[in-house]
């Protein structure tokens, strides 16, 4: 396999893995980015952690969705990360219910 063909697959799993993103956001709470992994999950737990003067931190997640285009199985039911960096958690906004425009309930 050349590096071009090595590239091309990167790029056409990278652009996969975002369309997955994107159809399952949705269904989960949070978005937690670590200083390796970006995740989806519906429950988060971070701990601060002091181990002989050294700070990490602790991250306990379930009901989570893990953004690598190297695994085979992205959906996982709990997660334990331990990690030397800040870890990021944001909170997604949950949109209300819309029905679509066409269709039996649309205007």
């Amino acid at each position: 396999m050349s590096a071009e063909d090595l590239e091309k697959y990167e790029t056409e799993m990278e652009l996969s893995l975002y369309k997955e993103y994107r159809d399952i956001v949705g269904q989960f709470a949070y978005v937690v980015e670590t200083e390796r992994r970006f995740y989806l999950a519906n429950a988060v737990d971070v701990q601060a952690r002091n181990a002989e003067g050294e700070v990490y931190f602790e991250v306990r997640m379930s009901d989570a969705w893990v953004w690598d285009m190297y695994r085979p199985a992205r959906f996982v039911r709990s997660v334990r990360v331990i990690t030397f960096k800040d870890v990021n958690v944001e909170e997604l906004d949950k949109p209300e219910l819309s029905l679509p425009e066409s269709g039996p309930f649309g205007g």
